[in-house]
């Protein structure tokens, strides 16, 4: 198996800005053919691996869930050289047990958003990846240890809702998800951003960090931003920490992902080499060189 080297990307939110120990950090603007990123990327290495933070919806919270510009965030880390990918985001539960403060490691998505530009591919360049398992197991196992020795109470699995917002559930969509379709926690951020990782051939978790019970619990009633950003910064160190403690997990060199997911684009794409439009190849040199060239 063929050796790389790790390089951790992590994107989040409020609270975690900063990653304590993190040397020669700077923050550094990517250019990208699908738009300009979120906000600049903060860099640097820790414990010998280089690193990655961007915030997912700006420094000072510019961009909801809809506008935020997913495939120019993937694109960017991707162009920088981003190896393993762990998302870190607030969510709402709907399991008694999956208790606000508590962090979900998410392995399924159930994708219920609508305004979005979803693909890197289209009509120019068609290829079709599989999302049947969307997060990359090891990197997930590795995030959940990761939290876990910053002393959050973790869940290792579940499906996440994403839904398109910025409003949040009804009553009768929050019952309906949690009792019918089986969802443990739900959010807005996740997807396209974890499709589109797959996509960029990179390993990507999802660490779901939960800041209520949607609205479908007797005993708390509807969701209450003030409450959700109280129990967001309370877990903000716990989340400043399990990104700190990645890179030491992960180490600084990597065999090939035992999942595929850095090999994803292998017999994904399906229009012919003659077919593909210049300009779209062009677009997608970072996320799909590797097998376009």
């Amino acid at each position: 198996m063929s050796e790389r080297t790790t390089f951790v990307g992590v994107i989040g939110g409020s609270g975690i800005y900063e990653i304590e120990g993190l040397e020669r950090a700077e923050w550094v603007s990517v250019k990208s053919p699908w738009g300009t990123p979120s906000d600049q990327v903060l860099t640097g290495s820790l414990e010998g691996v280089r690193m990655a933070f961007l915030p997912r919806h700006g420094r000072g919270h510019v961009h909801s869930p809809t506008t935020v510009p997913y495939r120019a965030n993937i694109d960017a880390l991707k162009r920088l050289g981003v190896t393993d990918l762990v998302s870190v985001s607030a969510c709402g539960s709907f399991r008694e047990d999956m208790a606000p403060g508590e962090f979900v490691i998410v392995d399924q998505f159930i994708d219920r958003t609508f305004a979005r530009d979803k693909s890197f591919f289209g009509e120019g360049c068609v290829a079709h990846v599989s999302v049947a398992h969307p997060t990359c197991a090891r990197l997930g196992a590795v995030a959940a240890a990761a939290a876990e020795a910053a002393g959050a109470t973790v869940h290792l699995g579940g499906t996440y809702l994403a839904m398109e917002g910025p409003q949040f559930s009804t009553l009768a969509e929050s019952v309906m998800y949690r009792e019918r379709w089986g969802c443990d926690v739900i959010g807005m951020t996740n997807m396209p951003e974890a499709k589109l990782a797959r996509e960029a051939e990179l390993c990507y978790a999802s660490v779901a960090m939960i800041t209520d019970y949607d609205s479908w619990h007797p005993d708390h009633g509807e969701v209450d931003v003030t409450e959700i950003i109280k129990t967001l910064m309370g877990n903000a160190e716990k989340g400043r920490a399990l990104a700190a403690g990645l890179p030491g997990r992960l180490g600084a060199s990597r065999d090939r992902c035992p999942h595929g997911c850095d090999r994803a684009l292998e017999h994904a794409v399906l229009t012919q080499p003659d077919a593909r439009a210049p300009d779209v190849v062009a677009r997608l040199d970072a996320v799909a060189g590797r097998v376009l060239n």
